[in-house]
């Protein structure tokens, strides 16, 4: 029977390996390695996790260093940021024992447990536990078990001094989860009206206590009316849709974004049925400013309370979330949208947007598309060698926006603003 790469790394002499050539600088550790009697599986398993230590450090900062992981269980972890973000809920609202339910390799449960609270971890895959029984080793009130979450009983784990569950269901098909996306939350593992059923036997415990983490493109009509349904980006990327029921709020149900730039965090609400679609508006054309929002306040339904709260006066067309405005956006709302100066529009074509572009001389080109069935990367590479710079100079940089405006497919040329 083969043994795995975490159980390799995990033996004595492995570990201790690990230990001492992450202390070492990372040129020198494979030469390094070979002054120990390793195994050949165990020398692999060395290198392996000092590779995703590495890895992981954009997640997880220096913690990391400290940690072991699988290559699926860190490209499914959840940033150590976020999952701050996702322990404090519990915190605030007086939990003091979660379960966490598919648990990976247990970043959730370190933050919950690095805030006070006593966890108790439950993950199918038999290495990710293993992982997480390491990467909680300085929590004492942790625990991690080998488990199907779908066979617990929740009632006795209640019954035992639990008093909140946060899950994550398996959203990829594959004994490790590392095959296709499954968007499905019927299909998910645990589905998710198997992990909205949890939320019952806790209002009976007394604690109405549940937070799970879903995929970002769940649609409106799975979210229970009074939960409070939010979206996390981390500078610009959308991460992950949470659901927290009413002991996990701080603001009431409804649906928010929680745009993350830097070490800044910003959270945007919108009290509503989070069930409900979000309003449309009509088109406001085109003005002097073209605006981009965060793919979180996007998918979290809030266009149209942007519009409300700032200058901006709506989308460029129909269904399209490039907003526009004749003033600069200022206030928090800021935070959470990319500005462009237009500078000029044209026809959706190579050859029209050549000779706009020609007439500014700019020295590079960036390609973005909303809305019009192009290839960014093929455009971008079109216009670059039509448009080579002839000089090392780069000040004088310009957007290509493929999208439509009132309707009609067209290329807004436009300068970034530095806000």
């Amino acid at each position: 029977m083969s043994v795995s790469p975490v159980e390799l790394v995990l033996r004595p002499l492995p570990w201790q390996v690990l230990g001492d050539l992450q202390e070492i600088p990372e040129a020198e550790r494979e030469s390094a390695l070979a002054n120990f009697e390793l195994e050949a599986g165990e020398r692999a398993a060395v290198l392996t996790q000092l590779t995703l230590r590495s890895q992981a450090e954009d997640k997880l900062g220096e913690f990391a260093r400290a940690m072991i992981f699988t290559r699926d269980g860190l490209e499914q972890a959840t940033r150590l940021q976020v999952a701050a973000m996702h322990a404090a809920r519990f915190k605030d609202a007086g939990i003091t024992t979660v379960a966490d339910l598919g648990c990976g390799i247990g970043i959730d449960s370190l933050a919950m447990a690095s805030l006070g609270l006593r966890v108790r971890s439950w993950d199918i895959n038999p290495e990710a536990v293993a992982c997480t029984k390491v990467n909680l080793r300085f929590m004492p009130d942790c625990e991690a078990n080998l488990g199907d979450v779908t066979t617990l009983d929740i009632e006795h784990l209640i019954s035992e001094g639990v008093q909140a569950i946060f899950a994550d269901p398996a959203r990829r098909t594959g004994a490790a989860a590392g095959g296709r996306r499954i968007s499905s939350p019927e299909e998910w593992s645990p589905s998710l009206p198997t992990a909205l059923s949890w939320r019952e036997p806790l209002r009976k415990g007394g604690f109405d206590a549940l937070g799970l983490k879903v995929a970002p493109g769940l649609g409106y009509e799975h979210i229970p009316s009074d939960f409070e349904a939010n979206w996390v980006s981390v500078d610009g990327q959308l991460l992950e849709a949470g659901l927290w029921s009413p002991a996990l709020q701080s603001h009431g149900p409804g649906r928010s974004a929680t745009v993350v730039r830097g070490s800044e965090a910003f959270t945007f609400r919108q009290a509503c049925d989070p069930s409900e679609p979000a309003k449309q508006l009509e088109s406001a054309g085109l003005g002097t400013y073209l605006w981009d929002p965060d793919p979180a306040v996007i998918r979290a339904g809030l266009i149209a309370q942007f519009v409300d709260n700032t200058a901006l006066e709506g989308p460029i067309s129909p269904s399209i979330a490039y907003l526009t405005s004749n003033e600069i956006v200022a206030g928090k709302e800021a935070n959470a949208l990319s500005g462009f100066e237009v500078l000029d529009v044209t026809q959706l074509r190579p050859k029209a947007i050549s000779k706009a572009l020609r007439a500014l001389e700019p020295t590079s080109v960036e390609v973005k598309k909303r809305g019009a069935d192009i290839n960014p990367a093929a455009l971008q590479t079109a216009l670059k060698r039509i448009l080579v710079p002839r000089t090392n100079s780069y000040e004088n940089p310009v957007t290509v926006i493929a999208t439509r405006v009132d309707g009609r497919h067209q290329a807004v040329i436009a300068r970034r603003l530095d806000l």
